[in-house]
């Protein structure tokens, strides 16, 4: 049975998780926290840094999110989440790139400023990350004008990774009412059952957020 590595209030955990529950594929969820040190020393041999999520097909290891997901491709009935036309699949890439890189990037880098000692947190590089959230909200909301998905017409690779990102994103620096096609496609992302799904696992782990995690959600 397939092994992921992981922690399920993760957003780039998250990205599997959803692709996992999409495509119906039986695995097994090994917690990475104080509380399974076994499993933070298998992952420390297993990824190059020590981060997750880390997969393993028997002696398959597979890391990086966005591998992870194309690795599941080949598993269960359900239709690929990388489609097979490669200008579709480009399309899939490209967004699921611009989640990781322009909103799930500047979103860690506002939490783990406040993650940090008071003493030497950098207001300015919040400033900053904040501004590219807001450059990349304005993109995303003339990008998803008149779309149900984020690319290829379909649920993706691109709407795995859309959706930890925005969740996340709306709670550090809020999407404004202005971007309405981007908090509509935010809120059926949330909708959509392995997007649900994987929102219900992480509840529990809320009170940990250090910015405080808004009830809205």
């Amino acid at each position: 049975m397939i092994k992921l590595y992981g922690h399920p209030f993760a957003a780039f955990v998250w990205k599997p998780l959803i692709a996992l529950r999409e495509r119906a594929v039986p695995f097994e969820f090994l917690m990475v926290d104080p509380d399974h040190p076994e499993n933070g020393a298998a992952l420390a041999r297993l990824a190059p840094t020590g981060q997750f999520p880390v997969l393993v097909d028997g002696a398959r290891t597979v890391v990086e999110s966005s591998v992870v997901i194309e690795y599941l491709d080949r598993f269960g009935d359900a239709p690929p989440l990388v489609p097979a036309d490669p200008l579709a699949a480009i399309e899939v890439r490209q967004m699921d790139g611009i989640f990781d890189d322009y909103v799930a990037a500047p979103m860690q880098r506002i939490v783990a400023d406040a993650l940090r000692d008071p003493a030497v947190r950098d207001p300015h590089g919040v400033a900053e990350a904040k501004a590219a959230l807001s450059r990349a909200y304005d993109w995303l909301e003339r990008w998803l004008a008149g779309r149900t998905f984020a690319a290829a017409g379909m649920f993706s690779m691109a709407d795995c990774a859309a959706a930890p990102a925005l969740f996340y994103a709306d709670w550090v620096h809020e999407i404004p009412a202005g971007c309405a096609a981007l908090r509509d496609y935010r809120a059926r992302l949330l909708a959509h059952p392995s997007v649900a799904h994987v929102v219900d696992g992480a509840r529990p782990y809320r009170p940990y957020f250090p910015l405080g995690a808004p009830d809205r959600d």
